[in-house]
């Protein structure tokens, strides 16, 4: 299936993994990219030598174009990038809103730029700084979302800019990918369908929770601001005493990433920076990375936060990345053959 996405950047098909924390590693993005979607590393969540070593690893599994994504308030964020350049990354995606700089460094190298909107005025405003496409997600995504629904969300930006639109919240079947193109999309993103895959490395105990799970709910008790996830009675819990949570998490945190106090002083500078947010906020946004590496990583499903969109009711297996993206498209295939009569 050719689109826009498929020209842009060189992968088979018009589906995106996208770079979940301590979830899109080498193993996943690799599989994704090897059956012909586009997978993503996700560099947030690692130092600069875990994120090149990722990078090697999944050029030696597959030469077929991945991206990586990476925060771009990080203070070496400069440095990520001159990485990626130089180890022939196809594709940079953002956890955070991109900056402008960072954006024209990477399309002089000739790296495809698309960052992740959750609002129309984002997409104009990034589209005007020359990123070559945009991840729209709407609120049935997992993870930092937004209130609007995708199906108003998409078409909103659809109409607004001139550059190609990558459909992200609420997909998991070829069904989805059709209605994306019709909405004038020209492929889909998805994070919790491609967490539950045979070549996810989440822990099994928890991708069980996952596919037992019936409920997410937004919440800001993790890190200050609006986070979709699982429903447990741990994620219930966190709004007593969050603020010293916060405070021991961020002791954590400052010995998971070797950072110094004075370095996360800056870090956390750095995010208030054109967020709105209060020094708490940023204090609860060390929550974030420590919580989801316990479920993510250390398969503790009963002390971390398991980041996951509305979908996660319709999803009932673990497929390979193959199998998945095969099933999408022959859905997708015969849902437009249907639509047409034929």
């Amino acid at each position: 299936m050719r689109t826009a996405l498929t020209d842009l950047v060189g992968c088979r098909y018009p589906i995106v993994q996208t770079g979940m924390g301590y979830v899109a590693g080498a193993r996943l993005a690799a599989a994704t990219s090897e059956a012909g979607g586009l997978g993503v590393i996700a560099a947030a969540t690692m130092s600069m030598p875990e994120m090149t070593a990722a990078i090697r690893s999944i050029k030696e599994r597959t030469g077929a174009p991945f991206g990586v994504n990476i925060r771009s308030d990080a203070g070496d964020a400069p440095e990520r990038v001159e990485v990626m350049i130089r180890e022939g990354v196809r594709v940079a995606s953002f956890a955070l809103a991109p900056r402008r700089e960072l954006i024209a460094r990477l399309r002089d190298a000739g790296v495809v730029t698309i960052p992740s909107v959750g609002a129309r005025r984002h997409a104009e405003k990034v589209a005007a700084w020359g990123v070559d496409a945009v991840i729209v997600q709407g609120g049935e995504g997992g993870g930092h979302t937004g209130p609007l629904a995708t199906t108003l969300l998409l078409p909103q930006v659809v109409d607004a800019v001139d550059i190609p639109v990558i459909a992200a919240g609420g997909f998991f079947d070829g069904r989805g990918l059709v209605a994306a193109l019709a909405y004038g999309a020209c492929g889909i993103a998805m994070g919790t369908r491609f967490l539950l895959t045979s070549d996810s490395t989440v822990p099994d105990e928890v991708k069980k929770v996952y596919l037992a799970a019936t409920e997410t709910l937004v919440t800001t008790r993790a890190d200050g601001v609006p986070h979709r996830m699982l429903k447990t009675p741990f994620v219930e819990s966190l709004e007593r005493s969050r603020l010293l949570r916060a405070v021991l998490n961020g002791a954590r945190f400052k010995r998971l990433s070797g950072l110094s106090w004075a370095e996360m002083l800056r870090e956390g500078r750095r995010m208030r920076h054109g967020r709105e947010l209060t020094w708490a906020q940023v204090l609860q946004a060390a929550n974030t990375p420590v919580l989801l590496r316990a479920a993510m990583v250390d398969g503790r499903a009963d002390l971390g936060v398991m980041a996951a969109g509305q979908v996660v009711s319709m999803i009932h297996d673990l497929p390979s990345c193959e199998e998945l993206i095969t099933r999408i498209m022959m859905e997708a295939k015969a849902t437009l053959s249907h639509l047409s009569g034929s």
